[in-house]
């Protein structure tokens, strides 16, 4: 069950503007070109009409949520690294020395590191933790209901925070050591397929560590039974809190009236995560790319949605979300400034069939 809070919120959740799209598809049918050839590019702007409710679409201010947080299970072996790289990473972003970082000095967007829960205090980045980090959910729950669901409004506070700010849309990022294995167990719970069947080597571990991450996993989903029709028992069974704070991201998207960009596996197991607690939500989620990760391409026909990217991405830190701005960039600028048929001095094309 969810908190009286949690469910009002979702209660405003509404369907997308159907008069702000289809204003949107005529403009597109209207500019002088051949009808429909920007393929997903006309259809993520139309999207992004119902959201805003309005045909005459903005996207100039952006933001990059990266959700920071460790997970106990780090302790079963199941990484290369363990806390310590969590919060150097989480550093990193404020001196543009991640990848994502760069990413975002190039495309003009603003980034928001959150700690919502990793195991020590960094210095700069900004404080929402539930905990120091999960449980290890191979010996006890990952975290406790009323943690998953503090998780989970945190990230829709966020996007309040933001939207009152003047952001437009937001991109979806996470920064935690284990979260591949995280990501796997809450995969396997919500599309009741075995562990192994979406679980990949993250980081890059090697095939005995892989092996290794697959039993741990088995062994969590036999020891707990999270019920994939109760998604916040999920996530405390057998998830983190960067996945729970990413799914009130998409949630809060939803709620607020703001387009939400999935990134990678993880960013996508939050996603399905919020769809499974208010299947409204979908509408406003956006699929930047299908990454390198086994679950990936499974997550996004389940949460019903086609990646624009297909470059074997498989870094997290919200690198495929950044990487789709320039493309909707260009979008934006076709759809408001390419001249008309009329403009054009040629006859409007018609739809035949």
């Amino acid at each position: 069950m969810l908190n009286e809070k949690l469910m009002n919120e979702i209660s405003r959740i509404r369907p997308l503007d159907g008069t702000a799209m289809e204003e949107s598809r005529l403009h597109w049918d209207g500019i002088a070109k051949p009808l429909g050839s920007l393929g997903k590019l006309e259809k993520a702007v139309t999207q992004i009409a119902g959201i805003q409710r309005n045909a005459n679409i903005c996207i100039e201010k952006k933001a990059l949520i990266i959700m920071c947080a460790d997970n106990g299970v780090v302790e079963e072996g199941i990484s290369q690294s363990g806390p310590e790289v969590t919060a150097a990473v989480a550093e990193n972003f404020y001196d543009e020395k991640s990848c994502v970082a760069i990413m975002c000095r190039k495309c003009g967007t603003d980034l928001f590191p959150i700690d919502i829960g990793m195991a020590t205090d960094t210095p700069r980045t900004e404080k929402h933790k539930v905990a120091y980090g999960t449980r290890n959910f191979a010996k006890e729950p990952a975290m406790t209901r009323e943690q998953a669901i503090m998780a989970i409004e945190t990230g829709m506070e966020k996007i309040r925070e933001l939207k009152q700010r003047g952001y437009q849309i937001i991109a979806t990022g996470e920064m935690g050591i284990g979260n591949t294995t995280t990501s796997s167990a809450i995969t396997a719970v919500f599309l009741g397929v075995p562990a192994e069947t979406v679980t990949g080597r993250g980081a890059g571990l090697s095939t005995e560590g892989l092996s290794r991450k697959v039993e741990v996993i088995q062994k969590a989903l036999k020891l707990h039974h999270p019920d994939p029709s109760d998604p916040i028992d999920v996530l405390a069974k057998v998830g983190g809190f960067d996945i729970a704070g990413l799914a009130g991201v998409f949630l809060g998207g939803a709620v607020y009236g703001v387009p939400v960009v999935i990134d990678g596996v993880i960013s996508a197991a939050a996603a399905l995560t919020a769809l499974r607690i208010a299947p409204g939500c979908g509408a406003y989620m956006m699929a930047s790319h299908v990454s390198g990760e086994p679950a990936s391409s499974m997550l996004l026909d389940a949460l019903g949605k086609s990646p624009f990217l297909t470059c074997d991405m498989r870094l997290g830190e919200g690198s495929g979300a950044v990487a789709l701005f320039p493309l909707l960039d260009f979008a934006s600028e076709i759809y408001h400034k390419m001249a008309s048929f009329p403009d054009a001095g040629f006859e409007q094309y018609e739809h035949l069939e």
